[in-house]
This record gives structure tokens, C-alpha cells and sequence, in this order.
């Protein structure tokens, strides 16, 4: 198998994604980090940017935290960036800014897990590790008939087993590659482009005709669905009321609309504690899907008139004027509600994408 994949990987393999141009472990690791959950296409402008601000651990290490969620913006799952800037202040403090080469210390990193650990040390050095990411997963149980599904705890196990078993001792660094790509180019979840596949004369899903029920899917659930309403208090064109979120939780750390579990709490807060506040307005509710759940965020408008800033006595808000916006996170869903009440004037610093680019 090793053999095949690496032959396939010399003529169909991607060889120009930014982080292999110059596959340090730092860069290694912040793209590895960055492609949990996420796709290639979706990365590479957000890593090229980081890597232009935060060119090494030091000066990540020494950024603001605000700043790193402001260069995540969008990208989701923020637990992800507060992890890479955490690790980024202990090695620092324990190394002077060197990732270590044992597996076991990359593993004590905020963020970091077994196969991704793996990644950095086999795509960044060469060293024999295997990995075990979403598209390795499927391209394993896809070959190799395994039935069950990869987030049990026995599952995971026998395919740990046969990603050691591959792993050859040579050419470790592109095997890793290859067998990502095979899996995000090839095998994909939907219609596998099985005959393009340097393993489909030995793939057992393929022999079978189980491309389709192999991964085994997740066991069916109903979704949760939460809603909460959230005041958009605009004062003169473009500045709006953000918030800042508690470090832990959901959309941890960034800078997000005051929200309320009903409408009446939202009025009473704006009678509260905004000056000069009008007749609230609801807007069209926003859908959002976290991985464990779907939120409605459903925005009430209110103008504040005068010249008296918002809130009384409270350094937890802040105006966020939309025609220059503060180098602060901003989940995507709340840019799209500033895009919205702002006539869309709102761009972000980092390359001036609208919503939904």
C-alpha cells in the first residue's frame, strides 16, 4: 500500500500548499491546527495571514489574544486559536520557542492530540508517526473493510492498529501527505473518484460496493436547537455595541452582540443601560450550526441618539465602528448581522472579504 500511495503522490499529489514551501515545525503546526475540522481551500488565506503577522513563536507569544481571534475571525471553532496562543506562551516560557521532537510533549500542548502531534513531528521531520485524521479514517476503513463507527472508542483502536501497520519507515513525511490528499482529493465522503485511486484494485469498500456505507456514519440524532436574541445598538452610521465574551464557552474571547434569552430581557437591558435608546426593531433571524447544535440569533435594532456614549460605568462593551474596525475576534455570524445593519460597509483588515467568501 505505502508503495502505491507514493507513486500516486509524485504525479497527483499537492506539493504547493504554503506550509510545505518551508514545512517548519511552528508552520506545520498552526496549519495542522488550522485543518482540524476545516477544509484546505478555507485555510490557506487565513494561514497565509497569520503566518505574515506571526511569523514564529515568539511573536505569537507576545500578541494580544484579541488580536489572534481578530486573524481567526471566521475560521471557527475559536478554542482552536486560544489553544495555539496558550501553547505558543508555555513554550515560550519552557523552550525559548522550540516545538519539542518527543511525541508526548507535542501532545501536552493545549490543542494538540495524538494524531495531530503525529503530523507535525512526521510532515515537519520525517519521523515515523502515524496519523489518524477524518480523511485517513476514511480512506483506512475504506480499504480495509473495517465496519463500525470511527468515534467508538474499539473502532478507533483497530484503525490506529492498521495506520501503524502502513506507516512505512522511508518517505515518511510525504506518505503523511499523500495518504491526507488521497483522502481530500480522492476518497472523499461523497462519490470517490474510485477510479482515479492508486488502492482501488485492493480496496475491499470498492470490491464490495460499500463506498457509500463505509465509514460507517454516526448513529443518528436530533440535532439540538437553541436561540437567543441579540441587540444590535447602532449609534451614528457605523459604530455597534459588541460585547466581550467570557474566555471559556462558545465564541470564547471574542467581541459579539449583547445577547438575552428573551426579548423582554433584551428591552429591559437596553432601558437600563443604553442612553438614548429608540423603539427596537426585529430584524430576519440567523441560522448558525455549531458542531453539537443549531443557533437562531434573532437581532433587535435600536438607535441610540445623542452624543452620550452607551453604557454607563461598564468596560465590557465597546462602540466597533465598521468603516474602521478594531483588530478585535469577531464570530462570522455577527460580522454577517454589522454587514446587514450597516448597509454593508463592514470589511475585514485582514483582505477585506465580505461574509460568506
Amino acid at each position: 500500500m505505502p508503495a502505491r500511495l507514493l507513486e500516486w503522490f509524485e504525479s497527483a499529489g499537492r506539493k504547493e500548499l504554503p506550509w510545505q514551501s518551508d514545512p517548519t515545525p511552528y508552520r506545520v503546526w498552526v496549519s495542522e491546527i488550522m485543518l482540524q475540522q476545516t477544509q484546505v481551500a478555507t485555510v490557506v488565506p487565513y494561514f497565509n495571514a497569520f503566518m505574515q503577522r506571526f511569523p514564529d513563536v515568539s511573536s505569537l507569544a507576545a500578541a494580544d489574544l484579541d488580536e489572534v481571534l481578530h486573524l481567526w475571525s471566521g475560521l471557527g471553532y475559536y478554542a482552536r486559536a486560544r489553544n495555539l496562543h496558550r501553547a505558543a506562551r508555555q513554550l515560550l516560557e519552557r523552550t525559548g520557542g522550540e516545538l519539542p521532537r518527543e511525541i508526548q510533549e507535542v501532545r501536552a500542548l493545549p490543542g494538540v492530540g495524538r494524531s495531530t502531534a503525529a503530523a507535525i513531528l512526521a510532515l515537519s521531520h520525517g519521523d515515523r508517526h502515524a496519523i489518524l485524521d477524518g480523511n485517513v479514517k476514511r480512506v483506512l476503513a475504506r480499504h480495509f473493510g473495517v465496519e463500525g463507527y470511527p468515534g467508538t472508542a474499539a473502532i478507533q483502536k483497530r484503525l490506529w492498529a492498521i495506520a501503524e501497520a502502513c506507516t512505512p519507515t522511508e518517505r515518511v513525511a510525504e506518505y503523511t501527505q499523500a495518504i491526507m490528499d488521497l483522502g481530500a482529493t480522492v476518497c472523499s465522503r461523497g462519490r470517490p473518484a474510485c477510479l482515479l485511486c492508486p488502492l482501488s484494485k485492493s480496496c475491499v469498500a470498492r470490491a464490495e460496493n460499500r463506498q457509500d456505507r463505509l465509514p460507517t456514519p454516526k448513529p443518528m440524532t436530533v440535532r439540538p436547537r437553541r436561540q437567543a436574541w441579540v441587540v444590535l445598538a447602532i449609534r451614528g452610521e457605523s459604530k455597534i455595541l459588541l460585547e466581550h465574551r467570557p474566555p471559556a464557552g462558545i465564541w470564547g474571547g471574542l467581541w459579539t452582540l449583547p445577547e438575552f434569552p428573551t426579548r423582554a430581557h433584551a428591552r429591559q437591558w437596553c432601558d437600563e443601560r443604553l442612553v438614548g435608546a429608540g423603539k427596537m426593531k426585529p430584524g430576519e433571524t440567523l441560522s448558525h450550526a455549531f458542531s453539537h447544535f443549531d443557533f437562531d440569533l434573532r437581532p433587535l435594532t435600536v438607535r441610540c441618539r445623542g452624543k452620550a456614549p452607551a453604557l454607563r460605568d461598564d468596560d465590557r462593551y465597546r462602540w466597533y465602528d465598521v468603516h474602521a474596525p478594531a483588530r478585535v475576534g469577531v464570530p462570522k455570524p455577527v460580522e454577517t448581522l454589522l454587514w446587514q445593519a450597516t448597509g454593508g460597509f463592514l470589511r475585514r483588515q485582514r483582505g477585506q472579504f465580505e461574509p460568506g467568501d
